[in-house]
């Protein structure tokens, strides 16, 4: 599989410029991220994936929108890649506004408040990444699978620390 983490988010642009947590919950992304995730359109086009799997917070969904666009893949909401909840950034929108926001997407799966109650421990976290690993590891597509995410969460799945919009080939 290809993992992705979100394109830079207000929250991150804030955060990188005060070390404060700015309060934003569910942010979008930035402009400087807008222009990642297009850009991140060339950067994949050649990778052969036919999937993608995309946490439910809005700038991971923004992410995902321009490869998937060029792609003709509808993103597949997959909130166990959601982010660890520690920050105002990780309460998300609630599944009824995604479905206003998103039309085109399937959040039928979503309860309407889908995040993680704060602070989520590592442990819990810890368990999501395994459930997600089990689940992926019974996929036939797997490796042809962009799953866009988050930074605790894909610490947690492949050990490496990645920046807004890093993206690397994970073999479980």
């Amino acid at each position: 599989m290809i993992i992705l983490r979100h394109c830079e988010s207000e929250f991150n642009r804030l955060y990188t410029a005060t070390g404060r947590d700015p309060g934003l919950s569910d942010p979008p992304l930035s402009p400087q991220g807008r222009v990642h995730a297009q850009r991140l359109v060339q950067d994949l086009a050649g990778a052969g994936i036919t999937r993608i799997l995309a946490s439910p917070f809005t700038r991971a969904l923004e992410t995902a929108t321009p490869i998937a666009r060029a792609l003709n893949i509808t993103p597949e909401i997959t909130p166990l890649v959601r982010e660890r909840h520690i920050y105002s950034c990780d309460e998300g929108s609630t599944a009824s506004t995604l479905c206003e926001n998103w039309p085109h997407l399937n959040f039928d799966a979503l309860d309407d408040i889908w995040w993680s109650p704060p602070p989520e421990s590592d442990a819990v976290m810890q368990d999501r990444v395994q459930r997600f690993r089990q689940f992926m590891a019974q996929q036939p597509d797997a490796g042809t699978t962009l799953v866009v995410s988050h930074w605790w969460f894909l610490l947690g799945l492949c050990g490496d620390s990645l920046e807004n919009g890093d993206w690397q080939h994970l073999h479980l």
